[in-house]
């Protein structure tokens, strides 16, 4: 059985703080919704503190985004999971969200050389090359590898978008959303036998395994 990690992380302050919400490609948030995939991969945007990709807490909320998908970039059996448009914004005067799930962080890796992208390439549905692209980008810092234990919810969530909530980077905390997330009904993508076989088997293939999120 995996141990889920804690609902909430301490602040600088020595206090709880709500579930942030993680932005992704809506694409990527079904696969892992859907038990696809159980990873997730990051540099970080423009947008971060110092340009660098960190933790900010091992419990979030999934935050499907629309403005940098493209079915080019996802493996061909999953290109019709990709839509550029946003169906939050179909009136623009009232623009929504819709959070279907979360998901727990249970381990992290970091990966620098394309050989060792490559030992996972058959766990995530990006292409090979958008991959690869990500792990080039920013040359100096390493990819982050997240394993991720993800929760369909019973109801999916539907609040409104403000423009705080825009822009190239990871971690947002969006109004209207439950501090913890494990509070409301949800249940598990995958069986805790399937996602821990997978597990194990992405511990094997990553060359120095994975190890606790840092927080």
């Amino acid at each position: 059985m995996t141990t889920p990690a804690p609902s909430r992380v301490p602040s600088s302050h020595g206090h709880d703080r709500p579930a942030p919400a993680f932005k992704e490609w809506a694409a990527i948030v079904h696969a892992l919704l859907s038990g696809e995939q159980i990873i997730d991969v990051r540099k970080g945007g423009i947008r971060e503190d110092n340009r660098h990709f960190a933790l900010e807490a091992t419990r979030m909320w999934l935050y499907p985004t629309y403005v940098h998908q493209q079915p080019e970039l996802v493996k061909p059996p999953y290109r019709h999971w990709v839509d550029t448009a946003d169906p939050g914004m179909s009136d623009p005067t009232k623009p929504t969200i819709t959070v279907a799930g979360w998901a727990d962080i249970v381990g992290v890796a970091t990966l620098t050389d394309p050989d060792q992208l490559d030992a996972i390439d058959s766990r995530f549905i990006w292409t090979t090359e958008y991959a690869t692209s990500r792990l080039k980008w920013k040359k100096r810092d390493p990819l982050w590898i997240l394993a991720l234990r993800a929760h369909r919810l019973a109801e999916p969530i539907t609040v409104s978008y403000r423009d705080a909530y825009g822009g190239c980077t990871s971690w947002v905390t969006i109004d209207g959303l439950a501090a913890d997330p494990a509070s409301l009904p949800s249940e598990p993508a995958l069986s805790d036998v399937a996602f821990d076989a997978r597990l194990k088997g992405l511990r094997e293939v990553l060359p120095d395994g994975l190890v606790p999120p840092p927080l």
